[in-house]
């Protein structure tokens, strides 16, 4: 694949968790808010039923970060990069794409695969293994392409943002790193499908729940 477009620094991004054990105990949350994350995580969890992968996301919405949430939060973003890095080498091999759209597809291939490399380099023995996907007529064609492009990388930046407070900050530096390129992927790709690039001043993270929810509607995942 080349050299990665950004560091890896496995050891110094995910601490161990011994390190962790030494670290001075978080406040308390007040009861309102720990109800509140609480009942998001539920949520996430509930929706995932009735797909073998995403029975259980592997990720809340809650808690306080740490080093053993850092590998569930970077699970779940491998999972997006897995899929991602799929839909586009398999529409690639399909030859419906021509132009710009055709270009956008090799770049961004690229891409995924070295998120992937990073994200799994990072997790070491805890990465999880790569799904079978099935993406049926979403690459039969270059409209159906676009479509389901513009799906997938808006979700990939609004899951990221999502979980941002859930990671300690070394995390979150490596995510970060990852996440402004998801970012330019959803503007190019928005804009090749007549769509605003950048219609808001601000991206919002989205819940893991809603995340679940947008990947189910795709019915791309078949297995773990």
């Amino acid at each position: 694949m080349g050299k990665l477009p950004f560091p890896v620094r496995v050891r110094r991004e995910i601490p161990t968790d011994s390190a962790a054990s030494n670290s001075p105990s978080p406040p308390r949350l007040p009861r309102r808010e720990a109800l509140r994350r609480a009942s998001a995580a539920t949520a996430a969890l509930t929706l995932g039923a009735g797909i073998g992968i995403l029975r259980r996301p592997d990720v809340a919405d809650a808690a306080t970060p740490s080093p053993a949430q850092d590998r569930k939060i970077f699970n779940f973003a491998l999972l997006l990069e897995y899929l991602q890095a799929a839909f586009y080498t398999e529409a690639l091999k399909r030859g419906h794409l021509t132009g710009e759209v055709r270009r956008f597809a090799e770049v961004v291939s690229e891409h995924e695969r070295a998120h992937v490399e990073y994200l799994r380099k990072a997790l070491g023995s805890h990465a999880r293994e790569r799904p079978q996907f099935d993406f049926g007529d979403a690459i039969a064609n270059e409209k159906a392409f676009l479509k389901a492009a513009v799906t997938l990388e808006n979700t990939g930046v609004v899951a990221y943002n999502g979980q941002a407070a859930n990671l300690t900050k070394p995390a979150l530096a490596a995510a970060a790193e990852i996440v402004s390129v998801e970012g330019r992927h959803a503007a190019w790709i928005s804009d090749l499908a007549g769509q605003p690039p950048a219609p808001r001043a601000a991206d919002v993270g989205l819940p893991a729940a809603e995340v679940v929810r947008r990947l189910q509607s795709t019915r791309f995942l078949k297995s773990t």
